[in-house]
């Protein structure tokens, strides 16, 4: 008998990059900018596993056409904003998705100091 880890399963998808027009200063409500979205949907894979059908699993190049869609055509002052957004889409594509975590970074941000990117982590959960 075999160990075995009980939990939801994960789906992962790193690196997304998008061009979108998210900021509160002026200069980014008129030029987009660059974006990174990762995001993790917890579902259960088993039946995939053993059908090795797509239709039983949850299609992750639906949902990053999803979240780039939104980056890249919605318009918000926020990153909470769009964090949010994103987590709610996700979590409403279809009745797999158990949970979700979605982070968004600005690689730009409109500050003095020398920083890689700013980000919001939000979590949701059905």
């Amino acid at each position: 008998m075999t160990d075995q880890i009980e939990g939801p399963d994960l789906i992962e998808v790193r690196g997304i990059r998008a061009l979108g027009i998210i900021g509160v200063c002026p200069e980014e409500q008129v030029r987009p900018q660059p974006f990174e979205i990762d995001f993790d949907v917890e579902t259960d894979v088993s039946a995939a596993g053993d059908t090795d059908d797509l239709a039983d699993t949850i299609d992750y190049g639906a949902l990053i056409a999803l979240v780039t869609r939104i980056v890249e055509q919605e318009q918000h002052l926020l990153l909470e904003k769009v964090a949010t957004r994103l987590a709610d889409e996700l979590l409403g594509y279809g009745e797999r998705a158990l949970a979700v975590r979605v982070t968004i970074r600005k690689l730009r941000p409109p500050v003095p100091q020398d920083v890689a990117s700013t980000a919001i982590t939000v979590r949701r959960r059905r």
